[in-house]
């Protein structure tokens, strides 16, 4: 069973709080990039893997879906979302990735942000959520970048002219890599960037677009902290099709 961090009183406290869970979708600055990546949303069978508070659901409902599944590890996640949703077209579920099952061709749509990295095989997911695809269904997903997540110690630090660098450590080295994030010895799961889009062209499906997240000018003079976001990718986004 995949580390269920969220449920850890801590942790769920911290997160609560950053401004992506506040002011769902508006404060996630990659949320107009991962939206151009999205297709028609109207009329379609959606699935949203680790769909957290809802705001994904809610947003597919929105733009037209048809219905939403949405899918989550963590009772905290699932108590918050179906507390925040009253539409009869959104259902929220406990499910683990590591083990999920989903009936062949059941959704148009498989979404995801920010959750493939607790994922520890994720050729078995990538497989499942393929079966589980209409014939010209999508996958769409973000997960943590692997540059981003192949930092040992991820914190800045100045080089000898006195530039912001990144250590990246042990990319090659796929596997289990742990950091503290509002709770210590939070479990993720490093995978390069080939490895991740290699399992999709593997489990049948054709990549779309792939996009390395970096704020635009506009977002870094609104929020200057975002300038960090240029120095190194810290998501990357994918879109791929059955």
């Amino acid at each position: 069973m995949a580390q269920n961090i969220y449920d850890n009183p801590a942790f769920f406290a911290g997160y609560s709080q950053l401004p992506r869970q506040v002011l769902g979708l508006d404060g996630a600055p990659e949320w107009p990039a991962i939206r151009a990546l999205l297709p028609e949303v109207r009329e379609k069978r959606v699935v949203d893997l680790g769909c957290g508070f809802g705001w994904a659901s809610r947003w597919m409902r929105e733009q037209g879906a048809v219905s939403v599944l949405g899918l989550d590890l963590s009772q905290n996640m699932i108590d918050r979302a179906r507390r925040d949703t009253d539409d009869a077209a959104i259902e929220y579920r406990i499910a683990d990735l590591d083990t999920l099952q989903l009936p062949p061709a059941a959704f148009d749509l498989a979404y995801s942000a920010l959750t493939f990295h607790y994922v520890e095989d994720f050729s078995r997911l990538v497989r499942t959520i393929a079966q589980s695809l209409n014939a010209d269904g999508h996958l769409v997903f973000t997960v943590e970048h692997p540059i981003y997540m192949a930092a040992a110690h991820p914190h800045w630090f100045k080089d000898a002219d006195g530039h912001l660098t990144w250590p990246v450590n042990g990319y090659a080295l796929e596997g289990q890599r742990r950091t503290d994030w509002f709770a210590k010895g939070v479990l993720k799961y490093h995978r390069t960037l080939a490895t991740t889009l290699n399992t999709l062209i593997e489990a049948g499906l054709r990549i779309n677009r792939v996009e390395e997240f970096a704020p635009s000018p506009e977002q870094v003079a609104a929020l200057p902290n975002l300038a960090e976001e240029l120095e190194r990718p810290m998501m990357l986004l994918v879109s791929a099709q059955r």
